[in-house]
């Protein structure tokens, strides 16, 4: 009894807190013939009790949380040093580098705006001619970017061809690559060049106008044609009186969608940026399915109103009608959009023609002053 007094006293020394129980009593008469100078194995087994109770209480979420974190910091700071890297021996590279990271960010968030907007579209049975404006133009105009990127993607499913994408996107970005992907100055020269494009196309339109002045039944209705030609012709930007006294042309033949030539489809279609060579019935459905769309993005943009568009939305709004906007002031752009409107809304489906050749006729001889 003195012994095991003894015993529970040197284990008190040693920083046990635990109280003596049947069994510690009894590792203690087991061990009473070891040497004095050796601490007993209870001491051993009661100083492991505390640090085995302890880690019972540690929470694994706090564990995956403190590692996470950890290692969200660290890879911020090794992609800072990485960045570094590149802008001081790299510069050039950086910047196409720092552009095509940017684009992967903005064409990712336009995905999932649109996805948004799709499920929405789906949950409340909603049309896409009754949706808003912007929400509209965002789905047309993520359409036409996915689209792009959907050819770039197939043409790098063959083994080791996505190492000739990269070279093909780094030599021709204005052909592989969308908005995104531009610098601020190619975003400039590369519409400029669009609408050069387009514009090769306004005479030959005209043209055809002329040719067909000739087919219209109404003897007013042709001398209207022939004199709105003669002024576009001679550097006169016509009016939207001067433009709607025709709408009973567009509607029927020579001029209706129906009644429109192989040849003046593929003019219409390069003056709409789209692909001119496909079957004749192929291009009358996009050139009329192209043009409905606009109309639709007319109808919702009157609603808004122009003047809650920003100056980028208005001049994105004047480039897709046909007017090179990237070097007019934002005025002209919102008087030329307004003039747009005026004859888009006042038309009907069936006189859709004449929408689509007012993409010529309204743009052709507009003051293009730089700023």
């Amino acid at each position: 009894m003195a012994l095991s007094r003894v015993c529970w006293a040197r284990a008190a020394l040693w920083g046990s807190a635990v109280a003596p129980g049947p069994f510690v009593t009894r590792r203690l008469q087991l061990g009473r013939s070891g040497p004095a100078w050796r601490a007993p194995r209870s001491q051993i087994v009661l100083s492991d009790l505390p640090c085995r109770s302890s880690r019972l209480h540690l929470s694994p979420k706090a564990d995956v949380k403190n590692l996470i974190s950890y290692v969200v910091t660290k890879t911020r700071a090794i992609n800072g040093t990485y960045h570094r890297f590149l802008g001081r021996h790299f510069p050039r590279f950086y910047a196409l580098y720092t552009v095509f990271m940017k684009g992967i960010q903005m064409l990712w968030a336009d995905g999932k705006k649109a996805r948004r907007i799709k499920a929405n579209m789906w949950k409340h049975n909603v049309k896409f001619h009754q949706l808003s404006y912007r929400e509209m133009e965002h789905l047309r105009q993520f359409r036409r970017d996915i689209t792009k990127c959907l050819f770039v993607g197939i043409i790098s499913i063959p083994p080791f061809a996505n190492y000739l994408v990269f070279l093909l996107m780094y030599l021709f970005p204005r052909q592989l690559l969308v908005k995104h992907f531009w610098t601020p100055k190619q975003q400039i020269d590369f519409l400029d060049i669009y609408h050069s494009l387009r514009k090769q196309s306004h005479s030959e339109i005209i043209t055809h106008l002329e040719r067909a002045s000739a087919l219209v039944s109404d003897e007013r209705l042709r001398w209207h044609l022939t004199d709105l030609c003669t002024k576009v012709q001679n550097g006169v930007h016509p009016t939207a009186h001067d433009i709607l006294a025709l709408r009973e042309c567009f509607s029927t033949r020579p001029l209706g969608f129906s009644q429109l030539q192989a040849t003046h489809m593929r003019a219409l279609s390069r003056a709409m940026l789209l692909n001119p060579h496909l079957p004749p019935a192929v291009l009358r459905w996009r050139l009329k399915s192209h043009t409905t769309v606009i109309q639709q993005l007319d109808r919702a943009l009157a609603q808004l109103g122009i003047g809650q568009l920003t100056a980028q939305e208005v001049k994105s709004a004047c480039y897709l009608r046909g007017l090179n906007s990237t070097h007019i002031a934002d005025d002209r752009c919102r008087t030329w959009l307004g003039e747009w409107l005026q004859i888009s809304c006042s038309l009907k489906e069936t006189e859709l023609s004449l929408l689509l050749h007012n993409v010529v006729l309204l743009s052709t001889n507009y003051l293009e002053t730089r700023r």
